[in-house]
Formats: C-alpha cells, structure tokens, sequence
C-alpha cells in the first residue's frame, strides 16, 4: 500500500502540473503531510464510531486523516463534526458530512479506508460495498450478527484483494499480547489448562440506550422503515431486537469468547447454554445466559464457562485461565491483571519470574502464609499466593488494533484479526443463542471453521 499511496500522491501531482496548473503542496494538503497519509472515512458515529475516532486522534499522527463521516442521524453527523473540526483545521483539510453511504463511496475519490461502526446487520452490507470500491476496512465486533452474511465478508475480502480488520482489539493489546506470549507460551506459568471463565456483568444503566436527543432531533419513520427499524426504540437499542442485533451474549461474548480461541488454540467443539430475558421487558434477545463450551486443545479438553447479566455489575468483566500451577484472570480494565499460583508449586519458579519483572508480589493485607504443619479443614486449601503483572499500557483499549489495520495498509505489518478469524469467532459465539433456544447441547463440526485459522 506504501507504493500504491505514493503513485495515487503522484497522478494527482501530474495531473494538475499537465493541465497546465501550478497547485502547491499546501493547496494539496501535503505541505509537511507524510508521505503515507491514509485517508479515512467513518461509517456509523454512534457511541463506537466516536471512541474508534477519539482513539485515533489521540494518537497525534498527523498521516491518518480523517476527511469522511455518514449517519443516518443529524445529530450524530453534527456531533461528531464538531468533534473533527479541530483536529481536521489543525492538520490543513477538509471533511465531509454524508447520510447516505453510497452517495460517500461515490464521491470521495481520494479514500484509503473505512471504518465500519454500524449496527451488526449492517456490517455486510457496508464492507462489501467498501471492499468493492477498493477500499480497506477497519470492521466493528462481531463480523455480523449472522453467519451467512460473516461469510460473505471473508470471500468479498479474497475477491478484492483489500484488508479487512474485524474489531477484536485485544489481539493487538499489548498486555494480552503478553499474557499469551510471554506468561502462557514462553513460562507455561499456567500448566495444564483445563478450564476458562469468562463474563460480562452491567448495571442496569449501562444496558439502556436512552432517546433523550431524539425529541430536538427526532429522525422520521419512513427514514427509520428504509434503513431497517421498526421505530426509534429499536434505533437506539438494535442489539436487542432480532435481525438487528444477537443480544449482550453475543455483542459481549465476541470479544471474550475470541479470547477463549485464541489463548487455547483451538475452536471449540461442543456448547451447551441457558438464557432468558429475565429482567428486561420489551426486549427480544436474553438478558441473563450462561453458556459452556468445550474445547479439545493439545494438551487435553478444556471446558469454558461464559456469563452475562444485564441487570447488575458484580466482578465486573474479565477473563480468567485456570492450570495445575496457577490461574491468570485478566482484563481490558486495570482491576484484573493476576497470576494466582498453586501451593504446591516451588516458590523459586516464580522468584525467578519475579527477578525477570514478568511477576510482582501482590501488596494484599489479608494475605498471609501457613506454617508447613499447619492443619487445615479437609474442605479447605492453602491460600495460594497472588501475584500482579507489572505490565503497564496506558493508551485508549482501540488504539494498537487501529494502528495495527493502517501498519498493514502501508505494509509494515500483518492483520491481527483479519476476516477469517473474525468469522471463526462469530461461529462460535452465535450458536449461544441457538444454543439457549434449542436447550440441549450443540455440537461444532471442523467444517463450520475455516481451516486456515485450525
């Protein structure tokens, strides 16, 4: 892509020089402009779009331009115009407002890339009309809300020799970057895996998406009917209503159940679930699931738990890896990040670990140590001792996963969620719901993944 952006700085230069116009660098926009400027267009500025943009600004790189924005929603467009207006005034260019998307790949010419910030059923439609134009995209979790449609994604991204980056930021955060590298591959500091958690519990708050704009900004029906929804409830809260959204199992679940796939190495065979909208009322997808996968790793079967509620915060997010020599619970946010060992393992092993700087005693006051003959209930344990991971990343969670996708434009480096992956991960994360509504055990086929990424 290096190349290809050079040649595309190179037509426009010749192009007005044999016109018989003089146009300066500035005029151009590439007056101290690096030579590999990728031009960006955002597609959807919800709440996820605007953190994908805050994200990227953040990032002070003056070679990511933002010069597209579309919406459905006057009130997103212009919200999130105000939010462009500096960066763009400061880096010398011009954007455009759309919300049509058709009407934008049809008239800006100079695009390199978009970032897809849709609701899922939209995901399809939007990167395969991007890819078609011969443009790279940037896609939000999951690849879709149905497996089908992720298909047709992955064979649009071969056809169009472009890059699509599916939006499962943790493979380029570089703390788990580390916890599977470092902790897991290189020390084995777990052992023999044979189970795996994960969950996502919320506040009542976080799980409802309010109208509150919508009265000074109120979006008509028959534009509402035209892009897919019933209403402006099911605009605003799309990923409980079926055809629109797979519910907070599966929007959640996208990113941990990635995880799952990715530490163990190896898809799951098997899952069985329980699920219902206990709590919500007037909401069509499950509230309250619990689901349990199996997997056959090379070391032997692991059996995964994964839980969400909607109605309550409780242990917040995280998941968590447990072996014969210790567990490791981690997370996006800074309240997990710990290795948990087993009494019974030599405390110089982890010494060891500790003078490296991979592992850092836990300062817990209600920590404390048994003597060697203690005696404990035959119900009880040792308490295990608890170590943190000093392993600081301070940046927006989005920002290394973005900067991942431009690097492979320019081509310094490869994809680390590109569509096969994301397909594999929405193969296995949709089939809770199935899974929830069949009640009985459901199992995978080797078929059902793509057997690039076994």
């Amino acid at each position: 892509m290096e190349h290809g952006l050079n040649r595309r700085h190179f037509i426009r230069q010749t192009a007005a020089i044999g016109a018989g116009l003089y146009v300066s660098g500035k005029a151009l926009g590439t007056e101290d402009t690096p030579k590999d400027t990728i031009n960006i267009a955002v597609l959807g500025a919800g709440a996820q779009g605007r953190c994908l943009m805050d994200a990227i600004t953040k990032k002070k790189d003056k070679s990511l331009r933002f010069i597209a924005v579309c919406d459905i929603w006057d009130y997103r467009r212009k919200r999130t115009q105000r939010m462009l207006k500096a960066y763009s005034k400061r880096l010398g260019y011009h954007y455009a407002a759309y919300s049509d998307y058709k009407e934008m790949l049809d008239t800006e010419k100079d695009l390199d890339a978009v970032i897809v910030a849709t609701p899922d059923f939209c995901h399809a439609e939007h990167t395969i009309a991007c890819l078609e134009k011969g443009l790279h995209v940037y896609c939000e979790k999951p690849i879709s809300n149905t497996v089908e449609d992720a298909r047709k994604m992955v064979e649009a991204a071969k056809q169009s020799d472009k890059l699509l980056q599916i939006g499962h930021q943790r493979r380029s955060n570089p703390r788990y970057l580390h916890y599977y590298h470092t902790l897991i591959k290189e020390s084995g500091i777990l052992g023999q895996m044979t189970k795996a958690r994960g969950q996502w519990n919320r506040s009542k708050p976080s799980c409802e998406y309010l109208t509150h704009r919508s009265d000074k900004y109120p979006i008509n029906e028959a534009t509402l009917n035209q892009y897919g929804y019933a209403d402006i409830t099911q605009f605003h809260n799309w990923r409980w209503f079926k055809g629109l959204g797979s519910g907070p199992a599966v929007d959640l679940g996208s990113h941990q159940i990635d995880v799952f796939s990715w530490f163990l190495e190896a898809h799951p065979t098997s899952i069985i679930a329980s699920g219902g909208t206990d709590y919500w009322k007037g909401r069509q997808w499950y509230d309250n699931v619990t689901a349990v996968y199996e997997y056959q790793t090379k070391a032997g079967p692991v059996r995964a738990t994964y839980e969400v509620c909607s109605n309550s915060s409780y242990d917040g997010y995280f998941e968590s890896f447990m072996g014969d020599q210790g567990a490791l619970k981690i997370s996006e946010s800074y309240s997990c990040r710990h290795f948990i060992a087993e009494h019974w393992i030599e405390r110089q092993k982890w010494n060891e670990l500790i003078q490296e700087g991979t592992l850092r005693m836990a300062d817990y006051s209600d920590y404390f140590e048994l003597a060697p003959d203690a005696i404990l209930d035959i119900r009880s344990d040792y308490t295990p001792p608890i170590y943190e991971i000093p392993f600081e990343f301070n940046a927006p969670y989005h920002q290394p996963h973005l900067m991942n996708f431009f690097n492979a434009i320019r081509g310094t480096e490869t994809l680390n969620c590109p569509a096969e992956t994301g397909y594999n991960t929405a193969v296995a994360v949709l089939k809770i719901n199935e899974a929830v509504e069949q009640a009985k055990r459901l199992n995978f086929k080797p078929d059902d993944f793509y057997t690039s990424q076994t």
